[in-house]
């Protein structure tokens, strides 16, 4: 086995819940050659068993879609794309509630509002917090957030309503991030992260890996992350969606997206590692070593403007590994 995941290993015995490689070795790391391969997944896998939460799942709802103003490459809901993708205001309470409603009959257990643009219109704050207290209260489901960036009156609003996590990747590693994003600065997401924190949320955070960023960058973003301190790390792979700027991107390899994960495992031992979009587009048939490679959490159901696969495929794939609960 190489030295620098014997080095894990043996970290992995020390006290701590902190990444178990440097920034460097991180980047040390991506750069193993393939034959390496799955021993970084056995490896994250071991570690994914020391340390990690209990396995989970979630869902999502795209309570509101299409016309976002920031001009983020990948994505098919930004104005500044055309896409096609669906356009319509924030959805009603018994819309929300029935979608929630059939999440949890699937077994979900958490679920997460959506929206899209810079952040939630003001006239839809008091009807999503009375939406939130009402999944809580008919599905003993946990609520989550993604309704881009915060402010501390917000915050506070969201909280109170029993919202527990905040969703609000940083996307990309910021050296990578002008070529994904310029309409917002790098430093307003990770702000909205500590006002999520400061209000009493977990913060859930990560990115989109295949976006044409180095593995150096990917081992960025991950280190990013745990100097933040997010309690949740949700990675998506690249859908290149037909008109947006990243449309012509190639896919990503699946082994490359599984030596990821094992590196965002590592960076971050004793958090939620949840695989979400794009898994079945880049890993195919691959999908069910995505736990071995150290993950603990996948979002099941629907994405925001692509489908997933069905709840009964997911949970089958689940139990089968054992990690339907």
């Amino acid at each position: 086995m190489d030295t620098l995941l014997s080095t894990v290993l043996h970290r992995l015995s020390a006290a701590g819940n902190g990444p178990l490689l440097s920034r460097s070795e991180a980047e040390e790391f991506l750069r193993l050659p393939e034959s390496s391969t799955l021993d970084m997944l056995s490896v994250a896998g071991v570690v994914r068993a020391a340390r990690a939460p209990a396995f989970f799942n979630c869902g999502i709802l795209n309570a509101k879609s299409g016309r976002c103003p920031e001009n983020c490459a990948f994505c098919a809901q930004s104005a500044h794309h055309e896409t096609g993708a669906p356009v319509y205001p924030f959805v009603s309470t018994d819309v929300i509630l029935q979608k929630a409603a059939e999440a949890a009959g699937h077994g979900v257990r958490r679920f997460s509002l959506v929206v899209s643009g810079t952040m939630l219109d003001e006239k839809d704050v008091e009807p999503l917090c009375r939406a939130v207290e009402r999944i809580i209260a008919e599905t003993g489901m946990s609520v989550c957030g993604s309704l881009g960036i915060l402010t501390p009156e917000r915050a506070r609003s969201y909280r109170q309503a029993g919202m527990t996590r905040y969703h609000h990747n940083l996307e990309t590693a910021e050296s990578f991030f002008p070529n994904i994003c310029t309409t917002h600065a790098y430093g307003r997401d990770v702000e909205s992260l500590r006002v999520a924190r400061e209000a009493g949320m977990e913060v859930c955070s990560g990115g989109i890996i295949g976006l044409g960023e180095s593995r150096e960058q990917r081992a960025e973003l991950a280190w990013t992350l745990a100097e933040i301190g997010v309690d949740s790390v949700p990675i998506n792979f690249l859908n290149a969606i037909p008109g947006t700027r990243l449309e012509h991107m190639p896919r990503l390899a699946p082994q490359e997206a599984l030596r990821t994960i094992a590196l965002f495992r590592i960076m971050h031992p004793c958090r939620d590692i949840l695989i979400a979009g794009g898994r079945g587009h880049v890993l195919g048939e691959w999908q069910s070593w995505l736990y071995a490679a150290g993950a603990n959490g996948m979002m099941i159901g629907d994405y925001l403007t692509t489908s997933g696969a069905a709840f009964e495929s997911d949970l089958a794939m689940m139990r089968t590994l054992g990690a339907a609960r």
